[in-house]
């Protein structure tokens, strides 16, 4: 099943090195920073920005799984890790990576 169709779950653990690595091929405009992965997508303005912020609001809402964000003009760094996985990587931040991926594809079109 692609991590697009997939949905969080209470409880993942923290992801093996191996799975990481694989995951990330997958999704090769995230990159692992510490403890968490993160992406910076582009805007071409602050409204297009903030249109964005809204829908992955909806996505992370219904997921349960929340990311740092730092939402500047043109620019929204998203940043996932899992706390309760003791503040590592997990299943579930790469299901909203991908998720995230998609809205972002999406609005762009």
């Amino acid at each position: 099943m692609k991590l697009i169709d997939r949905h969080c779950s209470h409880g993942a653990p923290e992801l093996d090195p191996a799975a990481l690595e694989a995951h990330l091929a997958a999704l090769p405009d995230w990159r692992l920073v510490g403890n968490r992965i993160e992406r910076e997508y582009a805007f071409t303005d602050y409204h297009e920005t903030i249109g964005f912020v809204d829908a992955l609001a909806a996505m992370i809402h219904e997921q349960d799984h929340h990311p740092e964000l730092r939402v500047r003009y043109r620019h929204c760094l998203v940043a996932f890790t899992t706390h309760s996985a003791g503040n590592a990587v997990s299943m579930n931040d790469f299901i909203c990576a991908a998720k995230a991926d998609a809205i972002y594809e999406e609005r762009r079109a």
